[in-house]
């Protein structure tokens, strides 16, 4: 009778039947009958993805807050406490701006006024776009006032008045500082090689370079041909 299992006849070199018993092939090697083939236990081979499933089920499960980042914890320390520093910052900046916009007075008003309110846009614009970068890279950022008066790097002006020169004067040394401590980030972000938030606040450094150029010019005093 010809082997119903054809494959297992070709790996022991000849043939034979469904229920017979082992026998002896020509080249002397001992066949194992069908019967006791099947009834041996199947071995399966664990491949490198199996056992890559079986470690990502035993992982340990990340804290609420910690964000999946290439980054190393120190940088993602260092470079998140500097970041809180320049937000809180910059939500110092963007009150006083808004307050200055609020009380501003004078000839010149108009002018100063729309010029306050258009950086004090552009200032809280950048908030979200800071935090949110903290967050990325696995870090937290500011949860309150308090936490912004402890970290803002500039003083608050609580004047009943301030003359529009002053006003403008002040700013500009505001805004100084805060290009100053993007800069020290942006140094802090090259050495752990995080190119995504230095490329962001190289954006925020030109845009405050702008609201420095924009607010040097109209603080000059005019002479007789109106410049």
């Amino acid at each position: 009778m010809q082997t119903a299992y054809p494959r297992y006849a070709e790996l022991y070199g000849g043939t034979f039947g469904t229920r017979s018993r082992s026998r002896q092939t020509p080249a002397g090697l001992q066949v194992r009958s069908s019967h006791d083939l099947l009834s041996q236990p199947r071995i399966y081979k664990v491949t490198a993805v199996n056992k890559i499933r079986a470690l990502d089920t035993r992982r340990k499960a990340a804290a609420p807050l910690d964000t999946p980042t290439d980054l190393s914890a120190d940088a993602v320390s260092k470079i998140s406490a500097k970041l809180n520093e320049i937000l809180a910052t910059t939500f110092a900046l963007y009150l006083k701006t808004k307050n200055f916009h609020w009380h501003v007075s004078g000839p010149h008003f108009r002018d100063y006024h729309l010029l306050l309110d258009e950086q004090a846009e552009q200032i809280f614009a950048s908030t979200d776009d800071i935090a949110e970068r903290v967050r990325k890279i696995g870090g937290t950022t500011l949860r309150s006032i308090g936490q912004i008066s402890k970290l803002q790097g500039i003083d608050d002006n609580d004047q009943s008045y301030v003359s529009p020169g002053d006003m403008l004067r002040e700013l500009v040394s505001d805004n100084k500082m805060v290009v100053e401590a993007m800069r020290a980030c942006h140094k802090l972000c090259d050495d752990h090689e995080d190119v995504a938030t230095a490329s962001l606040l190289e954006n925020f450094i030109d845009q405050a370079e702008r609201r420095l150029w924009f607010m040097f010019e109209t603080s000059r005093k005019a002479d007789e041909s109106g410049h």
